[in-house]
């Protein structure tokens, strides 16, 4: 899926370990700053089941606080202002440089050579080439002794104080050198010259002690080795012009290959925005991208076999309502101590953890559409409820680790960043680090406590899409609504009666369902038929639906045998107004 979520957090080791969490699902490397972004606003901390009964209805008044929406910059070309195109322009130059060179798959260039070093290569060099005049039979280096035999104790016998033996009987230690290989023979006269060829000989200079038994020095001998490296001569020019130059390498990126159509200057625009339309940092960027998915082995990864277990913490579910994929990641999975263990507890799982995590955001980056007028980022949805607490070393380790990654190689990933359930230190934690976040993050940025969770993501999400434990009514398993029927919201008052009505035609089934954000609702259902001489059916006796109750979807049904209506109704008792989310539909009867 930034520099985009708690990088700053990331940075410090007495992060909490929630907030690190966050920054797995985060596959941003932004650094663009919006001046039409407009600021952050959290929301208030959730009070007690008995304070919301108290709080007065003008209160409710009020909407979810929420920060400005981010407002995606266009992909198309033409569209960009002047500054932008000539910045995209310029990288697109680079890239085409770059590609006719081979620098992508070029090995790294040596570092370059330090002054000081330089120097004193030279200075060797110079000592060689002085040596090198010397007649060949002569030694390169005469082994002498510096160092006198040292002077006998008075105990010790008078031979002792003789001098040492002539170097020509047997000398004390050997030291032998290494003989200079003469260069080849000029070629004849009568023959065409070779190119010349510069030889640069290298000397490497070592001391060398000799030791006696009592630990006398005796001797230092320097060697010298020699090592004659060839430069061959630059090609002619009818060499040249016979051999053509190499084709420009492809190289791709996600799947979209670089400068081969118009996708290409979406993929590009995310490292221009990345850097704040900075060319050569964008550019750099790019690179650093292109041989890191090379060194990870992207392309062998999308094959590998990682398991399922992560499959309920991270997954795709819908799009949002300007159509782009949601992403849910439900920390609250990691209290099960068994898939914390089988996650975090060493290095190798946390580094499968790591290749899984970024397995799964290159597959769903490959279902993007990268045309111009097309889908290229994800909604991030961050379910912090029952998030493992800040002292859980081996998540914080992990998912600092991916935060590095993600934001190093993934820019411009995320639309919007939704946290849900959030608990009221989070909300401390994050205004503790706000600062350290550009005004085009904080803009992606939308937080919610556990009672506004449901109404915050039906702002971005339509309700059938989202999920049954946030409040929505998509659910798996074969049932009688698809993501295709929508649903109608109403509004129920306080301390009134809302019905809801659906037409019944002769024999025929009808079946709904409805759900109440907030809870602490009573329901019934009847059907009323179209004669006035006909009798009204209780579908369903009118029963309390409370804020704890196991069933958070109403679902119902009734075979009508003549024209009618079938009513909902639910009578809110609380001070406070609720939200209704209904849908429903006809099957024909086969009789």
């Amino acid at each position: 899926m930034a520099e985009e979520t708690l990088k700053a957090a990331a940075a410090s080791s007495e992060a909490p370990a929630a907030a690190a969490e966050v920054a797995v699902v985060v596959p941003e490397a932004e650094k663009v700053e919006s001046a039409k972004a407009a600021e952050t606003v959290v929301c208030e901390k959730d009070g007690p089941p008995e304070a919301e009964e108290e709080v007065k209805v003008e209160e409710e008044k009020e909407k979810i606080s929420e920060s400005a929406s981010f407002k995606e910059e266009s992909n198309v070309a033409g569209e960009l202002p002047d500054p932008q195109k000539k910045a995209l322009d310029e990288l697109k130059q680079l890239v085409q440089e770059a590609l006719n060179k081979h620098e992508f798959t070029a090995p790294p260039s040596p570092p370059p050579v330090k002054e000081e070093e330089k120097k004193t290569t030279e200075e060797v060099v110079e000592a060689v080439k002085d040596d090198s005049a010397q007649p060949l039979a002569e030694p390169a280096v005469e082994c002498k002794e510096e160092v006198p035999a040292p002077m006998a104790e008075p105990s010790e016998p008078a031979e002792a104080t003789q001098p040492p033996p002539a170097p020509a009987a047997e000398p004390a230690v050997e030291c032998k050198e290494e003989e200079k290989t003469a260069p080849p023979p000029p070629a004849p006269a009568a023959e065409e010259p070779e190119p010349v060829k510069e030889v640069t000989e290298v000397v490497e200079k070592a001391e060398t002690s000799c030791v006696d038994e009592d630990g006398a020095k005796k001797i230092e001998a320097i060697q010298e080795t020699i090592v004659a490296v060839t430069e061959q001569s630059p090609p002619t020019v009818e060499e040249t012009a016979a051999t053509p130059p190499p084709p420009p390498e492809e190289v791709s990126i996600w799947g979209i290959p670089l400068l081969a159509d118009e996708r290409s200057d979406v993929v590009l625009l995310k490292f221009l925005r990345a850097r704040d339309f900075k060319v050569k940092e964008a550019f750099a960027m790019l690179k650093s991208v292109v041989a890191w998915r090379k060194e990870f082995g992207i392309e062998s990864l999308l094959d590998e076999d990682l398991g399922t277990e992560q499959d309920k913490v991270v997954y795709m579910h819908g799009v949002d309502k300007e159509g782009h994929p949601v992403c849910y990641n439900a920390y609250g999975e990691y209290q099960n101590k068994e898939l914390y263990h089988e996650t975090f507890s060493d290095d190798e799982k946390r580094t499968k953890f790591l290749r899984w995590r970024i397995q799964f955001l290159e597959k769903s980056i490959r279902k993007l559409d990268f045309s111009p007028d097309g889908i290229c980022t994800i909604v991030q949805v961050n379910d912090l409820k029952n998030s493992p607490g800040p002292f859980k070393r081996e998540l914080r380790q992990a998912t600092n680790q991916a935060l590095q990654l993600l934001q190093d190689n993934y820019p411009e990933f995320v639309a919007k960043q939704v946290f849900i359930n959030v608990p009221w230190w989070y909300l401390a934690f994050y205004k503790m680090i706000n600062p350290f976040f550009t005004q085009r993050t904080k803009s992606k940025f939308v937080f919610a406590g556990p009672s506004k969770t449901a109404e915050t993501l039906f702002k971005y999400i339509a309700p059938e899409l989202v999920p049954v434990q946030y409040g929505g009514l998509s659910r798996e398993g074969e049932q009688e609504f698809t993501s295709g029927d929508s649903v109608t919201e109403e509004i129920i008052k306080p301390a009134t009666k809302h019905t809801i009505e659906f037409p019944a035609p002769e024999t025929c089934t009808l079946v709904w369902e409805a759900r109440v954000v907030g809870y602490e609702i009573t329901y019934g259902a009847e059907f009323v038929p179209a004669a006035e001489e006909g009798y009204t059916v209780i579908i369903q006796k009118s029963r309390k639906i409370a804020a704890t109750t196991d069933e958070p979807v109403i679902c119902g049904s009734f075979k009508c045998g003549e024209p009618g209506k079938v009513v909902l109704t639910f009578d809110n008792q609380t001070s406070k107004k609720k939200k209704v989310l209904y849908r429903s539909k006809t099957k024909v009867s086969s009789e």
